[in-house]
């Protein structure tokens, strides 16, 4: 197998002024996961590397710069999802974790469950010997000021990036042709304490079924949960890869089979992403890799920051 990777930074109305910095960011987790897969190393790596960065990255919703709840806490939510298996590891509502897709993993890895949350979850960050640190530590002084505004004022998107977006991912195939898909976010501004959205649950945010492909989502979670959306994707991917379904959109000029597989990976994510608009009025994207490698995408707000690895090599970044 050729390995795949793609990645996304969250779909919402970017402005200009943030385009250099999203497009940094998603090339920067691009290097890191493709040098992992290049020199012949796993999917997992590889999405744990690349997610790693965009929860580094302040520009992005996800571990340090994210959103802050009602109480002016960062709380976080991530998974990984083995395609092989179909085993996911999960937490929610963490607090003190710098880079919560490394607790993630260690779910998937060495837990007899498949989600832990709040303080459960840290306990368990403990054992597996991962540093916890300060909440404060999490927390930049751009989302202080935006979540005091709204403390002050009404709620308003035009005191933040992103207002109800920003979640960031990863979907990874190695050259074993091992799938693995990441999600991770900081979720909503002045969010109850103790929400849950879409990002860390099994087909909601994220999903990987290697017989057919991976998925990470991004946008409004109710709505992304009430359709399932990474499990419908996925589900539309199988459908039109073994030739039982067609999604709307696929080009009859495909005339090659390595073609149409490609058109059917993008036809399955703006399929997927028309059914969230369609049945509940709310925006999204998400990203993908078929079982194949082959990268697909699709949004309906303003603008979604992403980028893959072209089967050259070379790296793409789009917002």
């Amino acid at each position: 197998m050729k390995p795949a990777l793609i990645v996304h930074g969250g779909a919402w109305d970017i402005p200009d002024a943030a385009i250099p910095a999203c497009k940094s960011g998603c090339e920067r987790a691009l290097s890191a996961g493709w040098r992992i897969l290049e020199a012949g190393g796993s999917a997992l790596d590889a999405v744990e590397a690349a997610v790693v960065i965009l929860e580094d990255d302040p520009v992005f919703d996800a571990g340090y710069g994210s959103h802050l709840n009602l109480d002016g806490k960062v709380e976080c939510d991530a998974i990984v999802m083995d395609g092989s298996t179909l085993r996911a590891g999960a937490i929610a509502t963490l607090q003190h974790a710098r880079n919560p897709v490394r607790l993630a993993r260690k779910v998937l890895e060495n837990c007899p469950h498949m989600m832990l949350v709040a303080e459960g979850a840290e306990r368990f960050a403990h054992d597996q010997g991962i540093k916890l640190c300060a909440n404060e530590e999490l927390v930049t002084d751009a989302e202080r000021e935006a979540w005091s505004k709204c403390k002050m004022d009404k709620h308003a998107s035009t005191f933040h990036r992103g207002h109800e977006q920003g979640t960031v991912g990863a979907v990874a195939m190695d050259r074993n042709g091992q799938l693995f898909a990441a999600t991770s976010t900081g979720g909503t501004c002045c969010k109850l304490p103790g929400r849950v959205g879409d990002s860390p649950l099994i087909g909601c945010g994220c999903y990987a079924d290697q017989e057919a492909g991976g998925v990470s989502c991004t946008g409004y979670g109710e709505a992304i949960m009430k359709i399932v959306m990474a499990k419908t994707a996925v589900d539309l991917l199988r459908r039109s890869l073994d030739g039982n379904n067609t999604p709307a959109g696929l080009s009859s000029q495909a005339t090659t089979h390595a073609q149409a597989q490609s058109e059917c990976a993008m036809a399955a994510a703006r399929a997927s992403v028309d059914i969230l608009a369609r049945r509940t009025g709310a925006t999204g994207g998400l990203i993908l890799l078929d079982r194949d490698g082959n990268p697909g995408w699709a949004f309906n707000t303003p603008r979604m920051s992403y980028g893959y690895v072209e089967r050259g090599g070379s790296i793409v970044t789009a917002v």
